[in-house]
């Protein structure tokens, strides 16, 4: 079970985005950059998030090193960074979805109770409430990734790690990942504990 102030507690020593990727080894960290660079929310995509209302922490359980969260969480982070302002937080560059990552072998003990099929998959990524009770977990491929990856493997050829992904397959990736952070978002706007707080 994930407790509230577990999750809290992880949260608070987790790292922005932009400090998380800086942990990459000097040959890791391009493959970062590229792909956030080359990922822009169409204005239809970004309207959505910019539509959200509640206060979402989001928690990724990730790998510098890994080529899926090289794939997947720049697209986390343009989603967090299209995200309207905390009316909550002391900072004015804080925003209601506060997206924050933690290296998975450095915190085993989060690890070892979000496994996936039985592993430590990376990117593990927990949904929370704004009080940090737990609202969901997505990992650790979405849909279009695993079909992509498996006409690759399961046919006769396997692609190199880090190797740039179709264009095509880099759009379905983020919708997917937008799908979910929409989907958390509405079971947090429909919940009736959070709907008597905010009163609405």
């Amino acid at each position: 079970m994930l407790a509230a102030e577990f999750l809290r507690a992880k949260h608070a020593v987790a790292l922005p985005y932009d400090r998380y990727v800086a942990t990459a080894k000097p040959g890791e960290r391009p493959n970062w950059d590229r792909v956030y660079t080359s990922t822009r929310l169409t204005e239809a995509q970004s309207a959505l998030v910019r539509s959200f209302t509640r206060t979402m922490p989001v928690l990724v359980l990730s790998g510098t090193w890994c080529g899926d969260c090289v794939h997947q969480c720049p697209l986390l982070a343009r989603i967090a960074g299209s995200a309207p302002p905390s009316p909550q937080a002391p900072s004015p560059q804080a925003r209601l979805i506060d997206l924050r990552f933690l290296d998975r072998d450095a915190h085993r003990d989060l690890a070892d109770r979000v496994m996936i099929c039985a592993g430590h998959r990376v990117p593990t990524v927990i949904f929370m409430a704004e009080d940090f009770e737990f609202a969901g977990l997505f990992g650790d491929r979405t849909l279009s990734r695993y079909r992509a990856i498996a006409a690759r493997q399961l046919g006769a050829s396997c692609p190199l790690p880090g190797a740039p992904l179709p264009p095509e397959e880099h759009a379905a990736m983020l919708q997917e990942w937008l799908d979910e952070f929409e989907r958390i978002h509405l079971l947090l706007r429909l919940s009736p504990r959070l709907r008597e707080t905010h009163r609405d």
